[in-house]
């Protein structure tokens, strides 16, 4: 029986991030799938590591799971529920 290279804890990943600011972790010699982005720092170095060093690097950053549209559109419904409790108290 052969062990996926996602089980394996002696791989080296490369984290990934998608357009609805989700993050994944990716084997670091397989072409990265379309509709996502290997995260970089702030000196333009691929976040890479050991299985345990990337995710822990997922868990401090992704820290809302919710996806950017949903929070977008949250935000905005926020945005109208002020404004019509502002029309309302004046």
């Amino acid at each position: 029986m052969t062990t996926s290279c996602f089980d394996r804890e002696d791989e080296t990943f490369i984290v990934l991030v998608n357009h609805e600011g989700q993050y994944s972790i990716w084997p670091h010699w397989k072409k990265v799938p379309g509709g996502w982005t290997a995260v970089t720092d702030e000196k333009g170095i691929q976040i890479k590591g050991d299985k345990k060093t990337v995710l822990e690097y997922v868990e401090k950053t992704w820290t809302d799971m919710r996806p950017l549209s949903l929070r977008k559109w949250m935000d905005e419904q926020a945005a109208k529920a002020a404004d019509a409790s502002a029309v309302v108290t004046q």
